[in-house]
């Protein structure tokens, strides 16, 4: 029998080296380049023999169902991106940057948990140490007799641990700080994640427990480790936040049980994590009359709209290149809708300072929000507030055209619901879906005709003051 050559591959995107190198030549990840072992098909009459299963295929309609329903957490907002809660024998994968308030969040979910039922959970910490994790307890009011405690990092003792507990819920914190005795490789390692992974993963499936990892990022914000780890896992969620604020986001990016679209939103306070069941209002600047510089859109965030306010600024400088400062919107698109409403309106602003901003440190990456920041920069240069009680939709084009969204009935059904009463709209929407006095606007002069700013506040030097006319 000729000898078998090692064959290297990387375990992120499967490619293929003759022989092993750090960085792989496929997906450009470190580390990721690993030795397998040759297999020698099977050829002739042996090829063919057949194996009897040990458990025989049935009727996909005699399988029961309700053995994979989902259980609720106790924790709304988690179980509205979970899709309706935790199913049992399944596992997922919740990562974010340090002290987003991962730990919080799943020891709130092992407390409501064993609290909802006569069942315990398991909160297994390799990060800190048990006294630790009861002065957070403590702290969140998340102490309860049936919430087991282990600060562990080694897995065969883990699954000891859980042999002895018997819980149906299982948290790991986390799952690169854990070790398999039996395979090579640093802890955090490539292998090391693998196997721990895996091995919780046989855990789950065998026993119907489910398994909530938590799991490091890299600096880019994805998950730290192979990719074959977010393959291995049910569910993926990342767990967002600024620590200058308390607004803490959970998105989902893959679910096998439901949709991977949702979002949930929370607060994290000294005393705990709550959910945010309405977080359009966080995303306001409540006051009693209107300002000129802002306006109000409707964004998606995964499926649920989110009512934003935007804010615009201009202000008079001497400095030979004005300075152009953006937070919470696309940079470049802001750049785009100010050259628009200089070539397209008349707007001028080549002489001034412009800042464009959202409220509440949302982001806003949608072209939804193009049409309100253009009223906002255009009400900041004419010193006019744009009227009370307006909401704006329309991504703008280069020729200063509006374009439609998508979902602009749910998103004027939130406006309306948290009172707006006017809306500015691209053409083609049916009135009739909403309570709402509508607006259809063809092109941003119109909108700007529709919203009394029907001249910029100073032109272009060297330019007469009737191409200002936006009327």
């Amino acid at each position: 029998m000729a000898k078998l050559k090692p064959t290297f591959r990387c375990s992120a995107c499967a490619h293929d080296v003759a022989k092993w190198v750090g960085k792989c030549p496929g997906c450009g990840a470190w580390g990721t380049v690993e030795e397998t072992v040759p297999v020698i098909a099977a050829a002739g009459p042996a090829a063919r023999k057949a194996m009897l299963p040990s458990t025989a295929a049935a009727p996909i309609s005699s399988i029961d169902s309700t053995v994979t329903r989902a259980r609720s957490t106790g924790v709304g907002e988690l179980d509205r991106v979970l899709g309706g809660g935790v199913v049992p024998g399944s596992v997922v994968l919740l990562s974010g940057e340090p002290g987003v308030g991962k730990s919080t969040l799943l020891l709130e979910v092992a407390h409501r948990w064993a609290a909802a039922r006569d069942e315990r959970s398991l909160y297994v910490t390799a990060e800190e140490s048990a006294g630790q994790v009861r002065l957070r307890a403590d702290r969140t009011g998340a102490v309860h007799e049936r919430v087991y405690l282990a600060a562990e990092s080694d897995l065969a003792v883990v699954l000891g641990h859980v042999e002895q507990v018997r819980p149906t819920l299982l948290v790991v914190d986390s799952v690169q700080t854990m070790i398999a005795p039996a395979e090579d490789g640093v802890i955090g390692g490539v292998s090391q994640v693998r196997a721990v992974t895996a091995a919780l993963t046989s855990l789950a499936k065998a026993s119907g427990i489910a398994v909530l990892l938590v799991g490091h990022v890299t600096k880019d914000g994805s998950v730290a480790g192979p990719r074959t780890l977010e393959h291995l896992v049910d569910v993926v969620l990342q767990f967002e936040g600024d620590k200058n604020t308390t607004l803490r986001m959970v998105r989902g990016l893959k679910n096998r049980f439901g949709s991977a679209d949702e979002v949930g939103c929370f607060e994290l306070h000294d005393y705990g994590i709550v959910g945010v069941a309405d977080p359009s209002g966080l995303f306001l600047h409540h006051r009693t009359d209107t300002v000129p510089g802002t306006a109000v859109t409707v964004a998606m965030d995964g499926k649920r709209p989110l009512v934003s306010e935007v804010q615009g600024l201009t202000v008079d400088t001497q400095a030979p290149a004005p300075r152009r400062a953006v937070s919470g919107l696309d940079y470049n698109r802001v750049s785009m809708i100010l050259a628009v409403l200089q070539s397209r309106c008349g707007v001028y602003v080549g002489k001034q300072d412009v800042y464009a901003a959202t409220v509440g440190g949302m982001r806003l990456v949608e072209p939804v929000a193009d049409l309100a920041v253009a009223l906002a920069l255009a009400s900041a240069a004419r010193d006019v507030a744009l009227p009370p009680g307006w909401v704006i939709l329309g991504e703008v084009g280069l020729a200063g055209e509006v374009r439609r969204v998508t979902n602009a009935a749910r998103r004027l059904a939130e406006a309306e619901r948290l009172g707006f009463g006017t809306a500015l709209v691209p053409p083609g929407f049916d009135a009739r879906k909403t309570g709402m006095k509508v607006h259809e606007v063809s092109d941003v002069r119109s909108a700007l005709r529709l919203a009394g700013l029907r001249r910029a506040r100073s032109a272009e030097p060297g330019r007469s003051a009737e191409p200002a006319e936006v009327g």
